[in-house]
């Protein structure tokens, strides 16, 4: 039977298929086997365009993002490969701002059901081989690909780049990706590929040698990200991206820009990064969904992304600040919630997706560490909550996992 219906199309892909972010580690292929077959299947795509790979534990969809932009600045055809998605599953396969058609997600679909049926992919997977399939298609220039989780056993990692960027490590994933930095960042090290230059987001203590052991072993040339944004002629992408850690990520981009393209011009990359919304499609992150009343929205969903966000927000002095929370059944939270403010408003729910943590059990957990609120059956009905009882110059923050922005943006 073949599709007809893009609905039918995507409810076939997200129930039919593994797929991790709605049922979680059992959706996590251990080997690249599957890709590579599908691959095969289609003619090896991935061969077909230049790429740039990014991992890392934070930071990575907003660093594809900026690359992709000042990319596209340059005239260039770009394409951005990024997961998960927040309101369109076509969010995640883009040329530039456009995203994949529904027509096309159908075709895909339709023409290699049979190749899907036989190697049984999970929704990663077939994703993945779409985004190639489509950039190959539309012969794109470049194409930026973040990884989804990991890197040495990602679906994405079937690529050749020109360039490898790892962002950071932080803990997050544990329960797939090892419980300390050291094996994480052997992980995401795996992205790093023979006689191709690496990019290192940030130095950080005790790991860096997992990094240089892998360049070395692969006579891979290996760059520290400089401290390019503190420039004069860049400080001011400071104050349009408030949020503390874009100035790292921006930072990061800049840094890989200057390695693959060095002659391009300051004004290129400025202006690039200027307009990383209208080139990309870049939402989600430290994003003001309402000046009056303040609520802003943001998808750090771990403790390294949560404690830079929530250090910001205490130094801005807020009144009061409403959370609006949820997290996802699989992440520890006791590192996380320890991280929260006793004197706030907390409203805890369930993001719509069967891997988010019942709102009951958060409020139980968040108690634990001093923080109390009430319980909603839905995201919406819990920040509609916070609106009732916000007062001025207060703020709502809503957060603790991408699904629950995705039910606010």
């Amino acid at each position: 039977m073949k599709f007809r219906s893009y609905k039918k199309c995507l409810d076939y892909l997200y129930h039919q298929l593994p797929m991790y972010q709605r049922i979680g580690a059992q959706a996590f292929k251990k080997d690249l086997k599957n890709i590579k077959l599908l691959s095969k299947a289609l003619g090896n795509p991935q061969s077909q365009f230049k790429s740039i790979h990014i991992a890392g534990t934070n930071g990575k969809g907003s660093v594809s993002h900026f690359i992709a932009s000042v990319l596209i600045e340059n005239k260039l055809k770009v394409g951005i490969y990024t997961s998960p998605h927040y309101l369109d599953f076509r969010e995640r396969i883009k040329i530039g701002n456009d995203f994949i058609s529904k027509k096309e997600v159908i075709d895909f679909v339709n023409t290699n059901k049979q190749a899907i049926k036989k190697i049984n992919p999970s929704f990663f997977e077939i994703t993945v081989a779409l985004a190639f399939d489509h950039f190959a298609r539309h012969q794109v220039d470049i194409a930026i690909i973040e990884t989804g989780l990991g890197g040495r056993l990602d679906s994405t990692n079937i690529i050749t780049p020109l360039l490898s960027v790892i962002t950071n490590i932080g803990l997050d994933h544990q329960n797939m990706l090892g419980n300390s930095l050291s094996k994480i960042a052997k992980e995401k090290a795996g992205i790093i590929k023979k006689h191709t230059p690496v990019l290192i987001g940030e130095r950080q203590v005790g790991i860096q040698n997992v990094f240089k052991k892998r360049a070395q072993q692969l006579e891979s040339s290996i760059f520290y990200a400089k401290n390019i944004i503190a420039k004069n002629q860049y400080k001011a992408l400071s104050q349009q991206f408030p949020a503390n850690y874009q100035s790292k990520n921006i930072n990061t981009a800049i840094n890989a820009i200057k390695i693959l393209y060095p002659k391009l011009s300051t004004k290129t990359i400025f202006n690039g990064i200027s307009k990383v919304h209208q080139n990309s499609y870049f939402i989600g992150r430290w994003q003001w969904l309402s000046k009056n009343p303040l609520i802003l929205v943001d998808s750090a969903h771990n403790q390294d992304g949560l404690t830079l966000i929530l250090n910001q927000l205490k130094s801005k002095k807020y009144p009061r600040i409403h959370f609006v929370l949820g997290f996802v059944n699989d992440k520890s939270l006791d590192d996380i919630l320890r991280l929260f403010p006793f004197d706030s408003s907390y409203y805890f729910a369930k993001a719509n997706v069967p891997r988010g943590l019942n709102a009951k059990v958060l409020k139980l957990k968040a108690a634990k560490y001093g923080l109390k609120g009430k319980h909603y059956s839905s995201v919406r009905k819990a920040l509609a909550a916070a609106k009732s009882r916000i007062q001025k110059n207060e703020l709502i923050y809503v957060g603790g996992s991408i699904f629950v922005v995705a039910e606010t943006v």
